[in-house]
């Protein structure tokens, strides 16, 4: 029975752990304002991957392949997006073997003990055969020196309180975001919508936002947020509820069971705070993924 507990016990301290890698965790830079992860090693596993994403023919990909020996459909195991004040930055552990003698036409330029690649004010950085790092320039070199700073020893970093904020999301969620101001990055990279579902809008109104989504059967994702005013949340949930029922009407006579996908997302109120769920099967998400990307296919004829 001890033992049982002792096991237990060390389980409970695992799931408590935040998704984001502990290894990235220690690169973001002070004052960053959003985080967004994604285990790309799990993802690459989901039909949702398998069916939208690998099966796509990406020419330029393809061709930095080739010219680098990295190809990061393949060699990226977890990434961590950053927004931080001197811009965006890309965390990446994974496997890294650059072949510098395919980078033509991109400069290199000297951080500290770190060669920066790139061009105008973009760039990337392998620090070693795991870690990598890509973004604006400035927020690269802010990751760069919160690396060799080994500020966050002990937590003494100024990001901890948003990266604690992590901890509360699932282990389970492949994709996960925190920020402790407007959802900027759902809004600026929202499903493709049709026929008037601006889900941009809706995410710009929210802030302090968290989010994950679990892709392993299906869809299972959650989005959190406050809004200035109760009012706001209101309008929020309403909107969210009216592109539900818009959604409903734009299923097509001929497959019904397409109504089951706008059942599965609900929204809820309370307060300032407003929280969006979806739970769709596998099934039903592969035809949302489509209908969203493809546009209305007649509306249903409505008594």
């Amino acid at each position: 029975m001890r033992s049982a507990a002792v096991i237990f016990a060390f389980a409970s301290i695992a799931l408590a752990q935040p998704p984001v890698d502990n290894v990235l965790e220690r690169m973001v830079p002070p004052g960053s304002t959003s985080l967004v992860g994604a285990r790309m090693d799990q993802i690459r596993q989901t039909d949702f991957y398998r069916k939208l994403v690998a099966a796509q023919t990406l020419p330029q990909v393809d061709q930095f392949a080739r010219d680098t020996g990295f190809d990061p459909r393949r060699d990226v195991r977890e990434l961590l997006f950053v927004e931080t004040p001197r811009g965006s930055v890309m965390l990446a552990r994974g496997t890294f073997h650059l072949n510098s003698a395919g980078l033509k036409g991109i400069t290199k330029t000297r951080h500290g003990e770190y060669d920066i690649w790139g061009r105008a004010a973009g760039g990337f950085c392998i620090l070693d055969s795991t870690l990598a790092v890509a973004g604006d320039v400035p927020a690269i070199e802010a990751a760069l020196d919160e690396w060799k700073s080994g500020a966050h020893a002990g937590g003494h970093s100024d990001a901890q309180p948003l990266l604690a904020r992590a901890v509360a999301l699932s282990p389970q969620a492949q994709f996960w975001g925190v920020s402790t101001g407007f959802a900027g990055f759902l809004a600026d990279h929202p499903p493709a919508a049709s026929s008037g579902l601006d889900l941009s809008k809706i995410f710009r109104g929210l802030e302090d936002t968290s989010f994950q989504a679990d892709l392993s059967t299906g869809l299972r994702a959650e989005v959190h947020g406050t809004t200035m005013t109760e009012k706001d949340a209101a309008s929020l949930r309403d909107a969210v509820r009216g592109m539900v029922g818009l959604g409903r009407l734009q299923v097509p006579e001929n497959q019904p069971e397409l109504l089951r996908v706008w059942d599965g997302i609900t929204a809820d109120q309370q307060g300032r705070s407003i929280t969006i769920r979806a739970d769709i099967a596998q099934n039903l998400f592969d035809k949302l993924i489509q209908m969203l990307s493809s546009g209305p296919s007649g509306p249903r004829h409505v008594i």
